[in-house]
This record gives C-alpha cells, structure tokens and sequence, in this order.
C-alpha cells in the first residue's frame, strides 16, 4: 500500500464527518487509519490529529434573524384636508396601508378618489385622465384589495390580468404592482416579447401567479401553448388602449378578452389618456354597465409642469442643451429626439463632454433598454436621450426636467412626453428648442394644449462657447480577441496555366 499523506488523511475523516454522522463507522475508520500510519511508518511520533466531531444532536443552523418590529396604520398620519380624500378614507386593508405608507403616497389623485370607490366595490369602469395622474395606482390597488391572498390556483392561471401595449409599461406596471401588493402576498409576473421567452414560460409552467401583466403578442403566444390559462381572471385591465388601437392590437386583444369569463363574473377596467369612438364602442361590448368618470379633459398638459420654449437656431440647440445641464447642475432629465440617429449621436456628443448619459430607442436591445431604465431610476445616469418610444407609459419619480431636442410632429406626443415630469403632484419643468427647422409645429401644439406657449429667447450665458470635446477612451480588446481579416472567407483566386 502506498505511503499516505497525513493531511491529506485528516481532511478525508474531517469531510466523511460532515456528511455521514454514523459514530461506531467513524471510529472504525480512524482506527482503521492509524493502523496503517503505524505499518507505513513506524518512525513517526507525531500522533494523528483528528479535527473535532460537532454534537451529534446540534443541527447546522443558520443565526437566526431578528423579526422585524410589527407595523401599524397608527405610524400612517395624514391630517383630513378639505377636498382632498385620504387612504384612510378608503376600505383598503392594513397590508396595502403598509406598502402605500412607504410609498409616500399621502391623498387620492382626482382619478383615484373619483373611481376607487366604484371599482373597491366591483363595479366596472373607464377612467380617462391625463398622463401621470395615478390612473396605474388605482387599478392595482383595485386588484390587490380585491384578491384575496393565499389562494390555491394552478400553475399559469391568474386571477387578474392587465394588458399593456408596450414592454417598457408592463415593465413599469408589474414593478408598482409588486410595490403595492408587497405585503398583500401576491405573485406578480410580466410577460413581454423580445427577450426571455424560456425564463417566462418556465415562471407560468412552475409557479402559481396572482397577478399577470402582459402585452398582447407574446401572451396569446403562451395562450396557443396552453401555458397559461385565463379562464379564471377576475379583473381585466386594458390599459392605453386608445394606443392598442393605433397599434393595430385590438383583434388581439378581442381574442384575449373573450378567453376570459363574461362580463358578470369579471370586472373590467379601462384606463387610458385619450378615447375615440372605436374605443368606446369597445367599451360597451366589453364591460357590465361600467360607471365613466373623465378628469380635466378640457386640459392636456398639468398644472405642475412648467413649460417653456426657447427660440434658438439649429447649431444654437446643443450649445444651449449642454449650457442648462452644467450650469443649472441638472440632476435628472429625460431629452427627447424624433430620430434615432439624432438621438444616438446627441448622447456620443454628451458624454464627449463629460455628461452621464445613456440612450433609450427602439435600435438598443431589450435587455440593456430594462437596464437603463433601472440605473436611471436608482440615479446612476444623469441624462437619458430617448426617442417617443419611451414617451407614453413610463413613470420614473424625480424626473426634474423634460427637454424637447426636436418638437414633436404630433401635437399628443407633446403632451406625453411633457407628463413624464410633474407626475402625481410633483412639480417639474418641460424646455422646449423651436429652431428654423420645426418651429411651424408650435401653433399646432398650442390649438391642441387650448392655450399660449411662452416663446423666449435664451440667456446669453446659457449660449457660452462651449470647451472642446473629450474624445472617447477606445474599447480595449478582450485576450482572446481576433483581429478580423477582410474577405478571409473567400477562396483565392485560381492561376491560369500560361
């Protein structure tokens, strides 16, 4: 028998230990051992050491942690304000009271004190009001307080779903639905195209979900699979479906609505900025004598956006862009572009000076769009350039400033890309850059908004000389990067026999 390394030996009894907890094997063993240490070597007069032997009746058991103090509606104040309608006025439970306390949310909006009280009590509805008015928050909370929890339910069956049109407001929606319904213990799961189709079907095929927010391609997608099944939906959300329309979604979304129960055993909710005929045509087939409630409609844009517009030339616009950002020290700001070429090159010129930026368009994929979204909403980006893919839907907290590089040629698109500042009571304000070259949209913009713009020229410092462009640090080459060879594919070329 070859000589045995004593430590070696050591380690193995120590292992076997751990995982077998058999004593008369063990001791069997180590004595096994010892006598072949004395066979092997019968010099050595350094005795064995065995590490020690845990108690046998100690579990390996983690620290456990301290719980965390109990919570009480009583830490949530909010004094009674004439007009104004608290959550505590409502019948919500003390665990949607918890997450609404540490969302800072302290009075309805006027969308939420008109329809909440209707839809607590199952009733159907359609609400219209303008972009970041709260209109998301009152649809969840209608659901999370109207789910009981802990309900046994098969796998990929929800009881609430909420169609969306885009990825980025599914995104948006599932995160405040997951905010609210914290501690309500509902599962909560998005379904968009584009990216993660096996991780999204093995989440319906393995996991019980409450809640499923969903745009209408891929969830039909998953409908033809049979892995998920909406004949037990309790409360459907179609939310933006003036833009569903537009995006040609509707007999999708027939077909995602007749899969689920009549409209008796289902409570159905629209919600959107804007409504049109076709829409409301919709709304009578599809909804149990649903109760209308319309906020401000006379109004496009909100009271707690300012909106200016400065009067520049075309090489005077990102002179002035890079003036407001440095010198008014603007933490966070959304810059909206028509193009996405204008846009990619408006965030390079950025960051050649110096400005965190990044860019949101429909050419940068989806998963690096999720992860911009997030590091501007935790503050990491300064500037984010987007085009009006992001100009409907998205809600990020703490938007300050909304500038419009280019006008919009839509005078609604200015409308939403306006609202993504001044959102929920917060104040915030919108520049806009009228140059030679699209300043013949602004009387469009005013016929639409039903009032004036203000239209000044810009400070003198804010059109500084700007300094010279930082170059951009190259992309250094990973190691086991290969140089790429030009026309290295091709065969070369036969040599005729002279």
């Amino acid at each position: 028998m070859p000589m045995l390394n004593r430590h070696i030996m050591a380690g193995l009894i120590t292992l076997y230990t751990v995982f077998n907890r058999d004593k008369n094997l063990i001791q069997s063993i180590i004595q096994t051992i010892r006598q072949l240490f004395q066979r092997h070597r019968p010099t050595a007069t350094v005795p064995l050491k065995i590490q020690p032997i845990p108690p046998w009746d100690k579990p390996y058991d983690k620290k456990p942690q301290p719980a965390p103090p109990p919570w009480s509606v009583d830490e949530f104040v909010v004094a009674p304000e004439e007009g104004k309608i608290r959550f505590h006025d409502l019948p919500l439970s003390e665990a949607i009271m918890h997450a609404v306390f540490e969302q800072k949310f302290r009075y309805c909006t006027p969308i939420q004190a008109e329809i909440l009280p209707h839809t607590l009590a199952g009733k159907d509805a359609v609400g219209r009001a303008q972009t970041g008015t709260g209109k998301t928050a009152a649809f969840l909370l209608t659901i999370i307080a109207r789910l009981p929890p802990h309900v046994k339910m098969a796998n990929g069956t929800p009881r609430a779903l909420i169609v969306a049109p885009t990825r980025e407001l599914v995104i948006q929606i599932a995160k405040e639905a997951r905010d609210l319904g914290k501690y309500s213990h509902l599962k909560v799961q998005h379904i968009f195209g584009g990216t993660d189709y096996q991780k999204q079907q093995a989440r319906l095929q393995q996991r019980q979900v409450d809640i499923v927010v969903a745009t209408p391609g891929r969830l039909l997608d998953f409908q033809r699979q049979h892995d998920i099944d909406l004949r037990q939906v309790e409360i459907l959300v179609l939310d933006e479906a003036d833009r569903m329309l537009d995006m040609g979604f509707i007999p999708d979304v027939r077909q995602i609505v007749y899969s689920t129960p009549a409209p008796p055993k289902r409570q159905t909710l629209f919600f959107s900025a804007t409504f049109n005929p076709n829409i409301m045509g919709l709304v009578e087939q599809w909804t149990n004598k649903p109760i209308k409630i319309e906020i401000e409609a006379h109004q496009k844009a909100a009271d707690t956006v300012e909106q200016r517009v400065y009067i520049v030339t075309s090489e005077q616009k990102y002179i002035l862009l890079v003036n407001l950002i440095l010198q008014k020290q603007l933490e966070r700001v959304m810059v909206f572009a028509n193009r996405r070429d204008e846009a990619r090159k408006l965030q390079q010129s950025l960051r050649a000076h110096g400005i965190n930026c990044a860019l949101l368009s429909g050419e940068v994929s989806q998963d690096k769009r999720m992860k911009t979204l997030e590091n501007f909403r935790e503050g990491r980006i300064r500037v984010l350039v987007a085009t009006d893919v992001a100009g409907r839907g998205l809600h990020v907290e703490g938007i300050s400033h909304v500038v419009n590089y280019t006008l919009p040629l839509d005078a609604e698109d200015y409308v939403h890309r306006i609202g993504r500042t001044g959102r929920a009571g917060e104040t915030g304000t919108s520049i806009s850059f009228a140059c030679e070259a699209d300043a013949f949209q602004i009387p469009e913009i005013e016929a639409y908004l039903g009032e004036k713009l203000s239209c000044t020229h810009p400070e003198e410092t804010l059109l500084a000389p700007l300094p010279e462009k930082t170059p951009l640090p190259p992309k250094t080459p990973s190691p086991n990067h290969k140089p790429f060879k030009k026309n290295h594919h091709r065969r070369k070329p036969y040599k005729v026999a002279p």
